[in-house]
């Protein structure tokens, strides 16, 4: 049995390096970059107008007032998607809608709201402006040649507007990993069908999938293996096409527990098995047949609790994300917490945020294996490490990973 450290840096070791693919802008949220985007044009590509109304030289209009308006001269009406035809002089200005170019000449767009029609289509300034006054200047987002997205950047819906606006109809990113989920045991049933007094519903199994999907993978669920060597060889060779593959169950040291033997018979060495954490002590890790391959514990809550700290970080760190590890807030105890020395725990709890940076937490409640409620309502996991000996008291600071 080793510590958790030590198994988590085994697994990390074996993370291969980020695959690539194509997808067009549309498939493109929530994926992770795999090139660097540097605009391509100055954005906005000329001056333009913020708001309605007419674009003026500033100086003819500085002391404008509803008590004393100037009258300008209006040249033309200029519309977004249109371009100026002519310059504007002293005394003159041109109407324009909100995005249209700024013509040559005019510095400052006084608002329609503070104007009225004057005789023979003219208008009349009731405020003055200041130069560059409601308009946006070229290049005053982004402008060309800047680093917009380095690889390795998490695209999220203000990306996809701003790759839009350069025109990029497709991205490089790398490629989500297939994950294979194969349950074992006889006295797994699927969930729609009827347990019977002596089979429980194959609740893993959902529920990895489930997780493999929030982590960005793609998750097959590959069945449920009986607890026969034949019938676990064939569901592991069936795993191995996918890039990972979980197996859930069958890893301890009962007498149909065939998965560690039969990851060494295929092609694969066990990099551990067996690890100082509560829950998820029989856990193994090893490439079988080059496919990285975790043996998860049967009990729902172990097997959730060793995917969320083994198994995604692996997953994001092959997606190619910059940040793998889920948020650390350090919170204190509002409940005393039981704590035995020589194992790391992780216990579900529920995380409370005053509003200013401060954090309590205290259990769901019942922290067994098989306590599937203790997942359903957990904010964070309490991570205490495996030389503290409790009971921890009330007001004890513990670190939390954020599960929401």
């Amino acid at each position: 049995m080793i510590p958790f450290e030590e198994a988590l840096a085994h697994v990390m070791k074996h993370v291969p390096s980020p695959r690539h693919e194509q997808v067009p802008l549309e498939e493109a949220v929530g994926r992770v970059l795999a090139e660097e985007i540097r605009a391509p044009r100055d954005l906005p590509p000329w001056n333009n107008s913020a708001m309605d109304g007419f674009a003026v030289r500033a100086a003819d209009v500085t002391a404008a007032t509803p008590a004393n308006p100037f009258r300008l001269v209006v040249l033309e009406t200029v519309a977004a998607g249109a371009m100026p035809s002519c310059r504007v002089e002293t005394g003159e200005a041109i109407r324009i809608m909100t995005g249209a170019p700024m013509p040559e000449g005019a510095d400052a767009v006084v608002i329609v709201e503070e104007t009225e029609p004057g005789p023979d289509g003219d208008i009349l300034i009731h405020s003055g402006v200041a130069p560059g006054e409601n308009v946006r200047l070229k290049g005053e987002d982004v402008t060309e040649g800047q680093l917009m997205m380095p690889p390795g950047t998490l695209l999220r819906p203000g990306h996809i507007g701003m790759l839009a606006s350069f025109g990029r109809s497709q991205l490089r990113v790398t490629r989500r990993p297939v994950v294979g989920i194969l349950s074992t045991g006889d006295e797994l049933v699927e969930v729609d069908q009827a347990p019977g007094p002596d089979k429980i519903i194959n609740v893993n199994s959902h529920a990895l999938a489930a997780q493999v999907k929030e982590s960005g993978a793609i998750p097959v669920r590959l069945g449920i293996a009986k607890d026969t060597r034949e019938a676990t060889r064939e569901g592991i060779r069936e795993g191995l096409n996918c890039d990972i593959l979980l197996i859930s169950g069958g890893v301890s040291m009962g007498d149909f527990d065939y998965v560690r033997e039969i990851m060494s018979e295929l092609g694969g060495g066990l990099t551990f098995w067996k690890v100082r954490m509560k829950p998820a002590r029989p856990l193994a890790f090893g490439p079988v047949s080059g496919v990285p391959t975790f043996g998860l514990p049967g009990n729902p809550v172990s097997s959730m609790v060793s995917f969320e700290v083994f198994v995604r970080p692996f997953i994001k760190k092959w997606m190619g994300h910059t940040h793998i590890e889920r948020p650390v807030v350090q919170a204190a105890l509002t409940e005393k917490v039981s704590k035995k020395p020589g194992r790391r725990f992780f216990l579900r709890a529920l995380v409370e945020n005053d509003g200013n940076g401060s954090y309590t937490c205290r259990t769901t409640g019942d922290q067994g294996s098989g306590v599937l409620t203790s997942m359903m309502l957990a904010e964070g996991l309490m991570e205490l490490s495996e030389e503290l000996d409790g009971p921890l008291q009330p007001g004890t600071r513990v670190p939390v990973r954020l599960l929401a």
